[in-house]
């Protein structure tokens, strides 16, 4: 049985998926042990917004509006379901704004991790526009609230050969204090 190691040594990004998505009860079981992450004084200072269908066109003309463009952007099309990744935060004198933004984070970067390992290909996708008007009152956001981006999710295409990923040269970015 694979572990969290293989599990993240075999993440990759797919820009490309099929029509295929996870159903609402699958992610479910995955947002359950997603939001297992550490977070500091247990704020749970996230939420996530769930589109499929109709609701990514309606993202799409948020994402024009925001450009100042007409119509509706193609790119919330790319894939059958987005997780919108919602910082989510809360008023205390012990936690910091930027900490709680790290527990969103890491709570979608989690479930990227258990979504690519359930099968499904994934990638998160971010832009100027995830801080747009437009963009926030589409997703009903509160004043409390920052969007973080979207992973995009669907059924891994078949490719004809694997891609290999860089492997990170550990000894750079790990090292002792002075």
């Amino acid at each position: 049985m694979p572990g969290a190691l293989d599990a993240v040594l075999a993440r990759r990004s797919w820009s490309k998926v099929n029509d295929e998505a996870p159903t609402h009860e699958e992610l479910l079981e995955l947002v359950a042990a997603a939001g297992r992450v550490a977070d500091h004084s247990s704020l749970e200072p996230w939420r996530l917004i769930e589109l499929r269908g109709a609701d990514r066109e309606r993202l799409g003309r948020a994402i024009n509006k925001a450009e100042g463009e007409e119509g509706a952007s193609s790119k919330p099309l790319r894939a059958p379901l987005l997780i919108a990744v919602v910082a989510s935060y809360r008023k205390s004198h012990k936690v910091p704004r930027w900490e709680q933004e790290a527990v969103a984070s890491g709570v979608a970067h989690v479930l990227s991790l258990l979504l690519d390992e359930a099968g499904w290909g994934v990638i998160w996708r971010t832009g100027h526009y995830t801080r747009s008007k437009a963009v926030a009152k589409a997703h009903g956001l509160k004043k409390n609230e920052e969007l973080l981006g979207w992973l995009y999710v669907g059924g891994k295409p078949e490719r004809s050969r694997p891609e290999r990923r860089k492997t990170v040269d550990a000894e750079k970015f790990l090292s002792r204090m002075p």
